[in-house]
């Protein structure tokens, strides 16, 4: 066990500095005690305001950032960063129907985006992903109910939440756009 976290430390290169963003106070604290084990020097925030101050501070080497936080949104974090060190290695962390907003961020400068809930191994091997490495396929493809979803929250995303524009975009009724936008995302 001890030269896996030798080996991960290896990854890391000589700054190990992460900031962990997320409005998920027992997801937050799981994640940054595994992050740890593996060789991370984690900071935590769990709101925009107190993620934009550390970044600020202490420009992190890694961050990890959800997009959908109690008091705003995780892009002005990752603008943050950006701002103060333009070499992070940003994660997004997303939810259901936040892919269009994740495109976004990794249009800001993200490396990548993992779907909620990820864990510790996952977004390690995001972190420390090679520069032209290649993501292994997931075993389990996304549905295609699930891709139709996305699909929707894409156009609903990109019409800044209006159910009327959405509807009219895709060529769709609006109460039956509203039925689908209240319920939750298909597996």
């Amino acid at each position: 066990m001890d030269t896996e976290l030798e080996q991960d430390a290896e990854f890391l290169g000589p700054d190990p500095t992460l900031l962990l963003v997320d409005d998920d106070g027992p997801f937050l604290r799981r994640l940054a005690r595994a992050l740890e084990i593996r060789g991370f020097q984690v900071e935590t925030a769990e709101t925009v305001a107190e993620g934009k101050t550390k970044a600020r501070q202490r420009p992190p080497a890694y961050a990890v950032v959800d997009l959908r936080l109690g008091d705003g949104n995780g892009l002005d974090v990752i603008e943050t960063i950006r701002e103060n060190r333009e070499d992070t290695k940003v994660i997004v962390l997303t939810g259901y129907g936040n892919i269009a907003t994740a495109v976004t961020a990794v249009k800001l400068g993200a490396l990548d985006y993992l779907a909620k809930p990820a864990d510790a191994d996952e977004i390690f091997n995001a972190l420390t992903q090679r520069p032209g490495e290649k993501a292994d396929v997931p075993e389990n493809p996304m549905s295609a109910d699930r891709v139709r979803w996305e699909h929707i929250q894409r156009v609903y995303e990109m019409c800044e939440r209006n159910v009327s524009e959405t509807a009219r975009r895709l060529n769709m009724h609006r109460r039956t756009l509203q039925r689908i936008l209240a319920k939750r995302a298909p597996k």
